[in-house]
């Protein structure tokens, strides 16, 4: 007897013996016994997964002795011939070969004839999809209403160029490809039967390079025998298949989450001058990128993959080394880069550039990720000490209490009247406790040589105005602030709840600083400062910012500064406001902006 492959030699003969697709030999099996059997059978699926071999075992069922049945025994005369290809009422054509309209109109012609010996007379048309369109309108009507004694079963990989009036007529089964472990388990049967002896990693091999498909696995395992004899190990797959061994595409994945660029180069390097293939690797990766994926989704259920106890390992040691965002980039960079590695002209460089792109996407920030950053922002920077935003005072953060200040006549030569026209009485009141010692020399030195005023609006104007030359940022922020009140030992100041989120742009350690400094430079010695959310005093108008006439330019280091404004009762004609670098960079917002985006200030020129 002539040698006979092994993917002929342990074909299926029953739908117990079909591997992973037990959804539809199931439904099968039912159908027959309920006899509720149905004139057209559409079977589609990867190659290799069994749909030929479903249809011929479905055949048996209902041209076997006694039939139909599902169980029938195996030395039956008509399952023999339908097995060894001879019988007269089970006709295969091949569609690819007999995709005319005339072979259509022939097999139209031969259906009324009654079947030669078997219950039915059945037709299974393989790929028939490379029917023409003229040839399956021929089969409609045939079809949809065929003789009792004919049944059809069509076999296809590509559903989508069947036509919709044949899909519709037909009873549809979709195969899927066979998991690995199954795979697996059906090679190492068929071994042992060979008396071949092969180890796990080999078999595991294979599966993966049949993709799903029992027939490809049979046929490689055929070639591995006549290539290796009767004992088969990893290597021998790998180089067959043009594969990477496993635990070279664990090192290179791990080089790329823990963003190891040389180590990534060496792997690869070492990949290609052993001839592996480069569009396997990336398929590969991918797949091992998604498995990682799933498993952290998933918070480890194995059930979702195929995977062997070490790559289960190897996942659970992987998954706490990179985040779901960081997988996902780096997945949309290796699935373009094998939808367009075909292309490339050298593949290896190609590669190249994948594997640091697929680093960089990992270390990556993703927009909304620093949406998200910047939202917070404002709590971030108010956080780095401030104070509390209420009217009353915290105990904790309150400076220590002072004695009170008795008047000194001596005060009253450095004090002008306040105009009554703004001023609320409450705020006078709080002010004039605050003035300066006059029997303090360094407070009368000081005093002497600023200018002063008695209403708290006047002192906040003077107070903007001197932070306003310091920090222009500063002044922006304090735009949309008004005073509430001057104590022995602190200044305070509102935003009204329209504005309360400059309250925490504002707050800060350093913000604080400048502002008690110009009150020191003012005469306001120990005031401190205190930010509160306060609503406005009713009738005050909200300070407008100044005009801008012209591009803001950075001043060059040891540029003279601007020379400050003096107020004045009219409004300044528009000039160009000259902001120093250092402005920007020390500015907390600015400051938070260029770590998040990573970048820095450069001066644009028209």
């Amino acid at each position: 007897m002539s040698y006979q492959v092994i993917a002929r030699k342990y074909r299926p003969q029953r739908f117990s013996e079909v591997v992973g697709q037990e959804h539809v030999t199931q439904t099968l099996a039912n159908a027959v016994e309920q006899n509720r059997i149905a004139h057209a059978y559409l079977f589609v699926g990867p190659r290799g997964t069994g749909k030929t071999t479903i249809a011929r075992i479905f055949a048996k069922c209902l041209n076997c002795t006694g039939g139909p049945k599902s169980d029938f025994p195996d030395d039956d005369e008509r399952c023999r011939e339908i097995t060894e290809g001879r019988s007269l009422d089970v006709l295969e054509i091949d569609g690819a070969s007999n995709r005319g309209i005339d072979e259509i109109r022939e097999l139209r012609d031969t259906v009324k004839y009654s079947p030669a010996s078997s219950r039915f007379k059945i037709y299974i048309i393989d790929e028939v999809h490379m029917l023409t369109k003229e040839a399956f309108n021929a089969l409609l009507k045939t079809l949809e209403e065929p003789p009792a004694h004919v049944k059809f079963m069509f076999a296809t990989t590509e559903p989508e160029k069947v036509l919709p009036t044949i899909l519709s007529r037909c009873q549809r089964f979709d195969l899927r490809r066979i998991p690995a472990s199954l795979i697996v388990k059906h090679l190492g049967e068929i071994a042992a039967k060979e008396k071949v002896q092969i180890d796990e990693p080999a078999l595991y091999a294979i599966a993966r390079g049949a993709e799903g498909g029992m027939r490809d696995a049979e046929s490689t395992l055929d070639q591995l025998i006549s290539f290796c004899g009767n004992k088969i190990q990893e290597a021998d797959v790998l180089s067959m298949f043009g594969l990477a061994a496993r635990a070279q595409l664990l090192s290179l994945a791990s080089a790329i989450i823990n963003a190891d660029a040389a180590g990534a180069l060496r792997e690869l390097n070492e990949l290609s001058r052993n001839g592996k293939d480069l569009g396997r690797l990336i398929a590969d990766l991918l797949g091992h990128f998604r498995n990682l994926l799933i498993y952290q989704v998933s918070k480890g259920d194995l059930s979702l993959m195929d995977l062997s106890e070490a790559e289960a390992n190897t996942l659970a040691q992987q998954s706490g080394d990179i985040t779901s965002d960081a997988l996902t980039r780096i997945m949309e960079v290796l699935a373009d880069a094998e939808a367009r590695l075909r292309d490339a002209a050298s593949k290896k460089i190609f590669l190249e550039i994948t594997l640091l792109k697929a680093i960089e996407a990992r270390n990556s920030v993703s927009i909304d990720s620093v949406l998200k950053k910047l939202q917070q922002l404002k709590s971030d920077v108010g956080s780095n000490g401030a104070g509390p935003a209420v009217l009353v005072p915290n105990p904790e953060k309150a400076p220590a209490p002072r004695p009170s200040i008795q008047p000194n006549p001596m005060a009253s030569a450095f004090v002008e009247p306040a105009p009554a026209r703004s001023t609320p009485a409450s705020h006078q009141t709080a002010l004039s406790s605050a003035q300066p010692l006059a029997n303090n020399p360094a407070v009368v030195e000081t005093a002497a040589s600023s200018p002063r005023s008695t209403d708290l609006e006047g002192l906040w104007g003077q107070l903007l105005e001197a932070v306003g030359r310091a920090s222009p940022f500063m002044k922006t922020y304090l735009l949309e602030s008004h005073p509430v009140n001057l104590s022995n030992t602190a200044f305070t100041v509102g935003f009204d709840p329209e504005f309360k989120d400059h309250l925490g742009l504002v707050d800060n350690p350093k913000n604080r600083a400048i502002l008690e400094t110009k009150l020191r430079e003012l005469g306001y010695r120990d005031v401190s400062i205190r930010f509160i959310q306060a609503p406005a005093p009713p009738g005050r108008a909200r300070r407008a910012p100044e005009p801008i006439t012209a591009e803001p330019r950075f001043s060059e280091p040891g540029a003279e500064p601007a020379a400050p404004r003096q107020p004045t009762n009219s409004p300044a004609p528009a000039a160009a406001v000259t902001l120093a670098k250092a402005d920007f960079k020390d500015d907390p917002l600015i400051r938070k902006a260029l770590e998040i985006f990573k970048g820095t200030i450069v001066e644009v020129r028209a």
